[in-house]
């Protein structure tokens, strides 16, 4: 025996077990080191047991590592319980669940695939292989085929052409998906192509899409994106990633109750216009019925009873909103709504509520969408407003302290102290990105200053009898009194 072969067994003999869940590694303190020391290739989880995106991922992962055992690939995962190994946590900067890291010869890569167990398996193997695999026979292509839902295929004569060059660039860029490459004339019978062609196969929709444009890196990386996701996607916790995270940052919400049986009834009024603006717009179906999309019906200001719906977000602009004139969900109606926003001929919808008639009856103003400007911007007066989730803690905490300091100053003239739910009232000029968020209106200026100091009854008096001016005093210690954990905006 080889004196390095005695080495690795002699060290193997002497690692710390590694239990097997479900075909996952039980990562531990103790046996950390062995693991990756053991195994050269391996994705690792921290997760926490109650966390709802880590028990909708646990069977996905699952089914990745069988799938990664049953191909013999030396590839393996595993998982670290975050509240109970706190140190590899805290090593590894941890600091929300679940956090995937893959460790390729000890050298460490954040994890930026998807969440779908064709998605890691992809992903790992693309990290550890070449970027495409080179195709020599039919039948290589058309096992690659069967076996993923999207392949990717460059047909090139010759593999170190400009084209081909752009090809492996994105194949090596573009992590949910697999690719192939292929020289072989056969295959060129096989699939009718010509040369410098690109063809995404697919067991969805059509079946398969020709890349028929320049080959620009950015070109092609948007072809795959685009094509790779059905024509039409139902919105879960397998598809919320792609669904975000693609190229298309614009998306047609159709709430939909699949015990009203919605589904069978108006998807196919989708169909036309999202052939005819799949580059422009995602189509996204959301059952109305689950639990977990209340929030999502809440966001937008709808109630189920509204249902079946559409709407239109704009991710890059801040969740822009826009609402169909017309509600009813035909194919001639969705065309005319997608068509008039594309063309830039839709106003942006911004929720309010309906104005309370007690509305200024209490120290602590009401503020909606409607009356806002109105007494926000009174130039004869200074005016307080904290802008609420009512969902959030932090707004919560401060409820006592707010309305104690419009106790305080009740009797000021000058001095407005209101409050607006921003979750149910949203405005043109006025962002914002986390919960509460506290701005001073001053007086002649309408100048927004926003209040970043101590959120105590003290440090809000001060602020409005400074009239917005900083205290140089808390100046230094800024930093360690924001809320880094502040409910976002973005989290809804």
């Amino acid at each position: 025996m080889k004196p390095t072969i005695f080495l690795v067994f002699l060290i193997a003999g002497i690692f710390a077990e590694i239990k097997n869940e479900d075909d996952v590694l039980v990562i531990t303190n103790a046996n950390f080191k062995d693991a990756i020391t053991e195994h050269p290739y391996i994705l690792i989880e921290f997760y926490a047991p109650w966390c709802g995106h880590c028990k909708a991922l646990a069977p996905e992962y699952a089914k990745a590592a069988k799938k990664l055992l049953e191909m013999e690939s030396e590839i393996k995962l595993g998982k670290v319980d975050a509240t109970v190994e706190s140190e590899l946590a805290e090593k590894y900067d941890v600091r929300g669940y679940p956090t995937l890291v893959f460790s390729r010869h000890g050298e460490w890569i954040e994890y930026s695939g998807g969440r779908q167990a064709d998605d890691i398996v992809n992903w790992v193997l693309k990290k550890t292989g070449p970027s495409a695999k080179d195709l020599k026979t039919v039948d290589e292509a058309k096992a690659l085929i069967d076996e993923h839902n999207v392949v990717v295929i460059g047909f090139f004569k010759d593999q170190e052409c400009d084209e081909a060059k752009v090809f492996l660039k994105v194949a090596d860029g573009v992590h949910d998906s697999v690719f192939g490459i292929s020289s072989a004339e056969e295959l060129f019978k096989e699939h009718g192509v010509e040369d410098k062609k690109v063809v995404l196969f697919k067991k969805f929709d059509e079946g398969k899409s020709v890349f028929d444009d320049e080959f620009d890196h950015k070109v092609l990386t948007n072809f795959v994106k685009v094509e790779s996701l059905p024509l039409i996607i139902d919105f879960n916790h397998e598809t919320a990633q792609k669904v975000f995270s693609g190229e298309v940052k614009s998306h047609l919400l159709v709430f939909l109750s699949s015990k009203a049986g919605h589904f069978d009834e108006y998807v196919k009024n989708l169909e036309a216009a999202a052939k005819k603006h799949r580059k422009d717009i995602l189509f996204v179906t959301i059952n109305a019925d689950e639990t977990d999309h209340e929030r999502i019906l809440e966001f937008f200001g709808m109630k189920k009873e509204e249902v079946p719906a559409m709407r239109i977000i704009k991710l890059e602009e801040d969740m822009s909103k826009y609402k169909p004139d017309n509600p009813e969900i035909t194919s001639e109606n969705v065309m005319n709504f997608v068509e008039s926003f594309v063309a830039g001929k839709v106003k942006r919808h911004l929720l309010t509520q309906d104005l309370p008639e007690d509305w200024d009856k209490e120290h602590v103003k009401v503020l909606v969408g409607t009356n806002f400007h109105e007494v926000a911007y009174n130039k004869e007066k200074d005016v307080l407003v904290e802008f609420y989730a009512p969902w959030c803690g932090h707004c919560k905490q401060l409820v006592p302290i707010y309305d104690s300091l419009g106790e305080k100053f009740k009797d000021r003239e000058d001095i407005v102290i209101a409050k607006m739910d921003a979750t149910a009232n949203e405005l043109e000029d006025v962002k914002i990105s986390s919960f509460p968020t506290i701005y001073l209106y001053k007086k002649e200026t309408n100048e927004a200053i926003e209040f970043k100091d101590e959120r105590t009854l003290k440090g809000l008096s001060e602020f409005l009898e400074r009239g917005g001016e900083r205290d140089a005093s808390s100046e230094e210690t800024q930093e360690t009194d924001e809320d880094d954990d502040a409910p976002r905006k973005d989290e809804l």
